[in-house]
């Protein structure tokens, strides 16, 4: 199926799909959020205290420490209770849960009298964040056709951005204001967005994946055939539905038959620990590899020697051209594989990291320049490659039993590994503190490296692929660098079509929902 093909027989997918992963916009916009309110002087006079040997208040590095960590011991609770709560409830119900907590969490944020009642907040919301992640990805990956996945998985990354993005803009424009309401109003502005999305989320049909492992057969067709479009090739999408309804019903039957009572623990073993440890590694290859630096870039900037003003600025074209980055992932997904992508991006950001690092030691303003410059261009990599592929490939590598309970456990290693990161950043940033400033890339930049050669050994090319030909490779025991040349011959349609016994349904093979058995060629 080609990509038009799939637009026009999934318009529906896309579009909800879309619609769920717009929550992420709000996490985006709340992590770039408080990054950058710690180099504006109101914020930092409410919950810092004043430091006479640079003239400025700043909030302290342990309390930027513990800010940012609650947030993220948040997220890992949060992907837990997601994962548990969403094999139970659903996708659409965990969602609207999760969205309608946050409205009253918000309050917490904007009353917060002191940077306890601020950590208590962060640490309460970090729980929503949590959720956010994982059941959008999952929702996304199971409601696409493989043609459609790319692009909706990692439209994810593209909410990140946008809500990063709104952020920055709306700082730049209160950053002038000297009260209160210069931090305030953003705050406050994370009420607009849970009650459209919520009625979004109450509109959109339920995955018809936990639905057919829920055993409500009748429930899934009604999904599928919502997620359809009639068009001229499929007239009619009853037969269409009915096939892959068939189909799912065939995976899910042959993986409960290796797997029943499915926790947690099935992540780590028949024959899921592989895919577990890749997912994991991978999204936590997204977080030591600089990324960091992004999410600390107005405060970066002015460390490195830009001004205020000049810092919020760089800000914005910063996530403008992350989300031009995201949009160019699409482009570039056409012609190269995941691990392409992935690999070259971070081939080309461990560079920029070396000479950010070396530009570090000067403290000259050509040099200043020079760093945020090679920033921006660090970001527009990063989000064409490294951070839009990660979101696509941890959806597509665990096995549908424990998809979202795989994409959970991955998440919370790339949350776990924000712990220690969140601790000793703000130590480099600080002028107060160890005051590294650019020459911190130097340790990214070591970090890239080794991970280079990590992905060059495990990471497996996953595009094209259906869920049921991933199941085949990793049951073989096929190298991730074989990923790509391994032939995998599916089920025979013709096969399946005599003993469904209808003629209507003979283009169902290429516009499945990635379901059905198959068989390895070796």
């Amino acid at each position: 199926m080609s990509l038009k093909e799939g637009l026009k027989t999934f318009p529906k997918a896309a579009c909800w799909s879309i619609v769920l992963s717009t929550a992420i916009i709000m996490e985006g916009y709340d992590t770039m959020l408080l990054n950058s309110l710690y180099s504006m002087q109101s914020f930092a006079k409410k919950y810092g205290k004043y430091y006479p040997e640079i003239d400025q208040y700043q909030v302290p590095a342990k309390w930027q420490t513990s800010l940012s960590m609650s947030t993220y011991v948040g997220e890992i609770v949060g992907l837990y209770i997601a994962g548990l709560v969403a094999e139970k409830w659903g996708y659409r119900r965990t969602l609207i849960s999760f969205m309608a907590a946050v409205v009253g969490l918000i309050f917490i944020l904007f009353f917060a009298v002191d940077v306890q009642m601020l950590l208590a907040g962060e640490l309460l919301c970090g729980i929503v964040w949590g959720a956010f992640q994982t059941l959008t990805v999952s929702y996304a990956s199971e409601v696409c056709p493989v043609v459609l996945r790319i692009y909706l998985t990692t439209y994810v990354n593209a909410c990140w951005v946008i809500g990063q993005l709104i952020a920055a803009c709306l700082l730049r424009g209160t950053m002038t204001l000297t009260s209160e309401w210069s931090y305030k109003i953003p705050f406050a502005v994370q009420w607009i967005w849970p009650v459209p999305i919520m009625i979004g989320i109450y509109l959109a049909p339920e995955s018809p994946w936990w639905l057919v492992k829920k055993n409500r057969d009748a429930e899934a067709k009604k999904s599928i055939t919502r997620l359809l479009s009639p068009n001229t090739e499929v007239p009619d999408v009853a037969p269409l539905a009915e096939a892959m309804l068939n189909k799912m019903q065939l995976t899910i039957k042959e993986e409960s038959a290796r797997t029943s009572n499915v926790s947690y623990f099935d992540c780590f073993k028949h024959g899921n620990f592989r895919r577990t440890r890749i997912a994991a590694m991978i999204w936590l290859i997204q977080n030591i590899t600089g990324s960091v630096l992004m999410g600390y870039s107005t405060y970066f900037y002015i460390q490195a020697g830009l001004d205020s003003s000049m810092s919020f600025t760089f800000s914005i074209i910063q996530y403008a051209l992350g989300l031009l980055g995201t949009l160019a992932s699409w482009l570039l997904s056409q012609k190269l594989g995941r691990f392409d992508i992935y690999f070259l991006g971070l081939s080309i950001n461990t560079c920029i990291l070396i000479i950010v690092g070396g530009l570090g030691f000067s403290s000259s303003t050509s040099a200043s320049w020079a760093i945020g410059s090679l920033l921006l261009v660090f970001t527009f990599v990063y989000d064409s490659s490294i951070g839009p592929i990660t979101y696509c490939t941890v959806a597509e590598i665990p096995s549908s039993t424990v998809r979202a309970k795989t994409v959970a456990l991955a998440r919370n290693w790339y949350n776990l590994s924000q712990i220690p990161l969140s601790i000793v950043t703000p130590y480099m940033l600080n002028p107060t503190a160890w005051n590294w400033k650019a020459k911190a890339a130097l340790l990214w930049a070591g970090l890239s490296i080794c991970s280079l050669i990590y992905i060059w050994f495990e990471f497996p090319e996953t595009k094209g692929r259906t869920y049921a030909e991933l199941d085949i490779l990793f049951k073989n025991g096929t190298s991730a660098r074989k990923f790509r040349s391994t032939q995998v011959e599916t089920f025979n349609p013709q096969e399946m079509l005599k003993k469904m016994n209808n003629e209507d349904i003979i283009q169902v093979v290429d516009g499945d929902l990635d379901a059905g058995a198959a068989t390895a060629k070796v």
